[in-house]
C-alpha cells in the first residue's frame, strides 16, 4: 500500500511555483548561454585588437567555449544525476556568471581563453537542464505552450546575438559582451532558487556509477570535431595535417564512444533513448532544423559585412525583424496545434522554408538593406513553424525515466549540426566563389565580344568620369576584376541557399513519420 500511495503520489506531483515562472526562470538561463554561442563572433576583431593578437589567435576564444560546451552536453543528465537536478543546474548558472565576469575583465588572450573553457564546460548543462525542468514541471498536453518560452531563448537568442554584440562593440567596449551576462546570471539565481524543485522521481537517492571510459570516449571524439569544425575554414580543411589530425580523433572517438555506450550496463549517457520513433525522428529534425538556421543566420550578415560594406551593427539589424517574426508567430502556431495534426505543421514548416530559401535566391549584387530583410523574415517565418512542433512530438513517447538523458542528446544533436552548418556553409562559399571565378575567368578574354564590348565602355566611362591617374585600360580591368569577384560571390550565395533549400524539401516526408499527435491530446494521441 504504501509504495502504491508513494507511485500515487508521484504521478499527481506538481511543482509548488508558478510553472510559467519556473519556464520563465530556467529560460532566461538558457537564453543567456545561447546567447554567448553568437554574441562574442562580432567581438573578435576588437578582442584582437585589445590584446595584440591576431584574429586568427582570437578565434580560439570562440573555439575553446564551443569544445568545453560540446563535451558536457552529452553527460550532462549524469552530472544532474550526480549532484541533484536543481542543485547542478544553480551550480551551472553562478559559475557561468563569474567566468562571463572573468572573461570580462581578462589581461590576456590565455586568461580569455581559459576563462571561455570554464564558461562553456559549465554552459554546457544549461539548456538540457531547462529542457528537462521544462518537461517534468508541464504535462504533455501543456508542453507544446512551454516550448514556445522555450523557443525564444533556443531560436532567437543565436539570432539576435550578432545585433547585440555589434551595438555593444560599436558603443561600448568588447568586455561587455561578457559582463552583460553579469546581472542577468544574479537575477536567474535567485529565480530559480525561489522556484524550481526536484520531482520526487530525481529525488530519489540512487547509486550512481561514473562511466570515466564513456565520459573520455565523448571528450575525445566530440571536442575534436569541434575544434575541426571551428578552426577548419581559416585551416584550410583537410589540406592541413591539423585539420586532418583532428578529423581522425573525432571519427575514432565518435565511433569508439558509441559503441561503448551500447556496450556497457550503466553507460553515462543512454542510447537506448533513440529506439523510441519520435525521438529519433525529432533528434534528426532538430539536426536538419539547426544546421539551416545557423547557416542561414550567418550567411546574410557576413554577406552584408563582407561584400556589402556594412558595420557590424547593421548586419545585425538586418536578422532583427525576422527575429520579431518568430516572437510573434510561435504564440500563434502554439494556439493552433491543439486543433492540427503536429506533424503537419512541420510539414508545413519545411515546405515553407525550402520556398523562403529559394526566395533568397533573388538575391543580387547590388541588393538594398529592405530587400535583405525581407529575405531573412522569410526564413524566419518557416523557422515559426518549426521549434515548438519539433521538441513537442520528440517527447511524445518518450518515457520520463529517459527524458534526462534525451534532453542531452537532443541539445547536443542541434547544437553539433549547427556548427556543422557555419562550417559547411562558409567553406560551400568559398569553393563555389572559386568555381564561379574560373568560370567568369574563362570569358574574360580578347575573343569574347562581350568582354570586349564590356572593357570599352569602361574605358570611355574611366576617361570621362573618373580622376584616377593611370593608363584608362588597366583601370577599366580592374573594375570589371571587382565586378567579377562580387558576381562569383553572389552566385556562391544563391549555390548555397539552393542546397540549403533541397536539405529541407528532402524531411518534408520524414515528418510524416512521426505519431499523429495533436498538442491537446497528450501523451496518448496517436
Amino acid at each position: 500500500m504504501s509504495t502504491d500511495s508513494s507511485q500515487d503520489q508521484t504521478r499527481r506531483w506538481k511543482p509548488a511555483g508558478n510553472p510559467w515562472l519556473i519556464a520563465v526562470a530556467v529560460t532566461l538561463a538558457a537564453f543567456m548561454e545561447v546567447l554567448d554561442t553568437t554574441i562574442v563572433n562580432v567581438a573578435l576583431p576588437h578582442i584582437a585588437g585589445t590584446m595584440s593578437v591576431s584574429y586568427d589567435e582570437a578565434t580560439w576564444a570562440l573555439t575553446s567555449y564551443l569544445v568545453a560546451n560540446g563535451i558536457v552536453l552529452p553527460i550532462s543528465a549524469f552530472l544532474a544525476r550526480l549532484l541533484g537536478r536543481k542543485r547542478y543546474f544553480l551550480i551551472c548558472i553562478i559559475a557561468f556568471t563569474v567566468c562571463s565576469f572573468l572573461c570580462g575583465i581578462s589581461n590576456n588572450l590565455y586568461e580569455l581563453i581559459f576563462f571561455r573553457v570554464l564558461q562553456g564546460f559549465f554552459g554546457g548543462g544549461l539548456q538540457p537542464s531547462q529542457q528537462s525542468i521544462i518537461l517534468d514541471t508541464f504535462p504533455p498536453e501543456q508542453r507544446s505552450r512551454a516550448f514556445s518560452v522555450t523557443a525564444i531563448a533556443i531560436v532567437v537568442a543565436p539570432i539576435l546575438g550578432p545585433t547585440l554584440g555589434g551595438w555593444i562593440t560599436d558603443n561600448f567596449t568588447w568586455r561587455w559582451v561578457f559582463l552583460i551576462n553579469v546581472p542577468v546570471g544574479v537575477l536567474t539565481t535567485f529565480a530559480v532558487m525561489s522556484l524550481v524543485e526536484d520531482p520526487p522521481w530525481e529525488k530519489q537517492s540512487s547509486r550512481v556509477s561514473t562511466d570515466f571510459i564513456g565520459i573520455g570516449l565523448i571528450a575525445l571524439g566530440l571536442g575534436s570535431l569541434q575544434i575541426m569544425l571551428d578552426r577548419g575554414e581559416d585551416a584550410d580543411w583537410f589540406s592541413s595535417s591539423f585539420i586532418r589530425t583532428f578529423a581522425a580523433l573525432a571519427a575514432i572517438g565518435i565511433a569508439s564512444a558509441v559503441a561503448w555506450l551500447l556496450y556497457t550496463r550503466k553507460p553515462v549517457v543512454d542510447l537506448r533513448v533513440l529506439k523510441d520513433r519520435n525521438f529519433a525522428l525529432g533528434s534528426a529534425t532538430i539536426a536538419a532544423f539547426a544546421g539551416i538556421l545557423y547557416a542561414s543566420a550567418i550567411m546574410i550578415p557576413q554577406l552584408a559585412q563582407e561584400h556589402l560594406g556594412y558595420t557590424a551593427e547593421l548586419s545585425g539589424l538586418v536578422l532583427s525583424p525576422g527575429a520579431l517574426c518568430i516572437v510573434f508567430l510561435i504564440p500563434i502556431i502554439t494556439r493552433v496545434m491543439p486543433y492540427v495534426q503536429t506533424r503537419l505543421i512541420l510539414t508545413v514548416g519545411f515546405l515553407l522554408l525550402g520556398v523562403a530559401l529559394l526566395y533568397s535566391r533573388t538575391l543580387t549584387p547590388n541588393i538594398d538593406f529592405n530587400h535583405l530583410v525581407l529575405l531573412r523574415s522569410a526564413q524566419s517565418v518557416a523557422i515559426g513553424f518549426l521549434f515548438v512542433p519539433t521538441s513537442t512530438l520528440t517527447y511524445l513517447t518518450l518515457d520520463r525515466r529517459f527524458q534526462a538523458d534525451g534532453a542531452a542528446l537532443f541539445t547536443m544533436f542541434r547544437n553539433v549540426a549547427g556548427s556543422i552548418g557555419i562550417s559547411l556553409s562558409t567553406a560551400e562559399i568559398t569553393t563555389r566563389t572559386q568555381v564561379h571565378m574560373a568560370y567568369l575567368a574563362a570569358h574574360a578574354s580578347t575573343s569574347d565580344a562581350n568582354f570586349v564590348n564590356n572593357i570599352a565602355s569602361t574605358v570611355a566611362a574611366v576617361k570621362n568620369y573618373s580622376l584616377q591617374a593611370g593608363d584608362a585600360t588597366q583601370i577599366a580591368l580592374g573594375y570589371l576584376y571587382q565586378t567579377m569577384i562580387g558576381q562569383a560571390t553572389i552566385l556562391a550565395y544563391l549555390d548555397v541557399f539552393a542546397y540549403c533549400a533541397v536539405i529541407s524539401f528532402c524531411f518534408v516526408p520524414f515528418t510524416l513519420l512521426f505519431s499523429p499527435a495533436k498538442a491537446a491530446g497528450g501523451a496518448g494521441a496517436h
